[in-house]
């Protein structure tokens, strides 16, 4: 039972890894180049953003990784 329930979190993170790279990557490819070009302090909207998105997929991603231990860790006395 506990096994299945590190699963389905596992998955779940997987899937939010997933959602926040491709949401990262698009917010990337929307960037125009006046948005680089412009002279404007501090970083855009469009690049807090981006960063935002790589973030929530390295703590997603941190998520799935500490899920996987946890699973190894339970089954190795096994």
């Amino acid at each position: 039972m506990g096994n299945a329930l590190l699963v389905i979190l596992l998955i779940l993170a997987m899937g939010a890894t997933l959602y926040a790279l491709v949401r990262g990557i698009v917010t990337f490819l929307k960037t125009t180049e006046e948005e680089l070009k412009n002279g404007t302090n501090g970083p855009s909207e469009s690049s807090l953003k981006q960063n935002k998105m790589m973030m929530m997929r390295i703590t997603f991603q941190a998520a799935a990784v500490l899920i996987v231990a946890l699973i190894l860790l339970m089954n190795s006395g096994k």
